[in-house]
């Protein structure tokens, strides 16, 4: 399919495809007029590009971490992708705990009897 149909498929502009095939995401091959040609199973691995972004993966922990859908063998893909995902929940815990940490940190600054300013007094060179 041409780089239009694609696009209507999966309501990604054609700027983003052509994006994603720079970085080697996504694989066209070049028909004699030199259009894209891009094969049907581009329209699931876009969605699994799409719901790996919504669950909070950038586009180089795609490329580099996740493994490409396949159907010839559903079961190791699977239990890669398990791995990919509990590493992903691992990281999302622990920067929850340290903002969870900044968190107590300014509320006890809020809490504290402060001076009329904080910045008050505060001797800062400028350079010329």
């Amino acid at each position: 399919m041409q780089i239009g149909e694609l696009s209507a498929r999966t309501g990604l502009s054609r700027d983003t495809l052509r994006f994603y095939e720079k970085r080697g995401l996504l694989r066209a091959r070049r028909s004699d007029n030199g259009y894209r040609d891009y094969p049907p199973e581009a329209v699931r691995w876009l969605g699994y590009v799409r719901m790996a972004q919504g669950l909070g993966f950038s586009l180089a922990e795609i490329e580099a971490d996740l493994p490409r859908v396949t159907e010839a063998q559903p079961a190791a893909t699977a239990d890669e992708l398990q791995a990919v995902l509990a590493r992903k929940l691992q990281e999302i815990d622990a920067r929850i705990a340290g903002l969870q940490g900044l968190r107590a940190e300014l509320l006890a600054q809020l809490q504290a009897p402060q001076p009329a300013c904080p910045l008050q007094g505060l001797q800062v060179e400028v350079p010329a």
